[in-house]
């Protein structure tokens, strides 16, 4: 099974989505923060594309949401 077909970072991309929504941040704010493309957000939360950790990291900061939170609570 592809690691993006995961039922754990499935749970992981949802609670990113749910994160940004939750601050009325739209894709193109998130985007922009990070110096990164519409596309690019919405690749990763329709699950074509895979995040890493330091991307993860950067997301987080901009949604000022701890990493450490993040994890325990998603994974």
């Amino acid at each position: 099974m592809s690691s993006i077909h995961d039922p754990r970072y499935q749970n992981l991309i949802k609670n990113l989505i749910s994160a940004r929504e939750l601050k009325n941040i739209t894709q193109v704010e998130l985007a922009s923060s990070l110096k990164k493309s519409q596309s690019y957000v919405a690749k990763v939360e329709n699950f074509d594309r895979r995040i890493d950790v330091i991307e993860l990291h950067d997301w987080l900061n901009v949604l000022e949401i701890s990493i450490t939170k993040f994890l325990k609570d998603s994974l």
